[in-house]
């Protein structure tokens, strides 16, 4: 759905940089900002489920759950690298968050992370170890992080005839790097997409996933202002947007830290966005 109405959100000044994620918004040029299922993807006896593609079959978008099925809540992560970063990654700039990770693993916690390809060639072994982790499941977040629209907050955009190449792209570099089961998943970078975006990853069976929570972890100091951003923020069957990149996004361990207990004692229980597309009316 690409909504015709602008809608802003808290924090969207903190994410006006390359590696950002967002808000939820849609602009009167139709370019819709928030920040599938490929043959490439999981084999049919593990086949998750994805939504029934848009009017005219446009490749279909979910931005939460039902909000009436309980107390459900989707902690997502972006794992954001673009594909001109890797002079930075080898001068020691961590694009990755290996304190997270275990974070998430000692709290129990499930989570749906969105790679991009350029992260999982660079970090293939924590790529691999996320990919065969039954408590996580991995999505495709491009190739190179590049954007899908013209404007997208200062990320550089891709070609209209290289959008599907991205995604593609992107899928093959998570099976090199030992990711078995991508998923049918895919977050537009900066969560920015119009028709022609996703009218180019038509029948690839992608279904584009936003978030109606923007966590404002993107270069954020302040981890108790972010935790309050969340808090507020979650509804039931909402989804939330994080980063697992640690330069970028130096706070996240902290908030997640915080986030899980509250939540848990205000009656939530965490699941993957596969389950909430699943609860949504999803098909296999």
């Amino acid at each position: 759905m690409v909504t015709t109405r602008l809608r802003r959100i808290s924090a969207l000044s903190a994410l006006g940089l390359a590696l950002a994620a967002c808000g939820t918004a849609s602009h009167p040029d139709g370019v819709h900002r928030t920040p599938a299922r490929p043959s490439v993807a999981a084999p049919s006896a593990s086949r998750p489920p994805v939504l029934a593609p848009g009017p005219g079959g446009l490749t279909p978008v979910f931005e939460h759950g039902p909000r009436t099925l309980g107390k459900t809540v989707a902690l997502t992560f972006d794992a954001d690298m673009t594909a001109d970063q890797g002079p930075r990654a080898a001068a020691g700039e961590h694009f990755d968050n290996p304190d997270l990770i275990g974070t998430l693993r000692a709290l129990k916690v499930p989570a749906t992370i969105f790679m991009t390809g350029r992260w999982a060639d660079q970090y293939p072994t924590e790529a691999s170890s996320l990919g065969h982790d039954p408590q996580f499941e991995v999505a495709n977040h491009s190739y190179s992080h590049y954007a899908f629209t013209a404007d997208c907050y200062g990320l550089s955009a891709v070609a209209p005839d290289k959008m599907r190449s991205e995604v593609e792209r992107a899928y093959a570099s998570l099976r090199k790097a030992g990711v078995p089961h991508a998923l049918p998943y895919f977050r537009f970078p900066g969560g920015c997409y119009d028709r022609r975006a996703l009218r180019a990853l038509s029948g690839l069976g992608v279904t584009a996933i936003q978030w109606d929570v923007l966590s404002g972890d993107a270069f954020a100091t302040d981890a108790d202002a972010v935790t309050k951003q969340v808090l507020d923020g979650v509804k039931p069957g909402s989804v939330v947007v994080m980063h697992c990149t640690r330069s970028a996004a130096p706070t996240t361990e902290r908030v997640v830290r915080a986030v899980v207990p509250e939540l848990r004692g205000r009656g939530y229980r965490f699941v993957k966005v596969s389950e909430l597309i699943g609860e949504a009316g999803g098909h296999r």
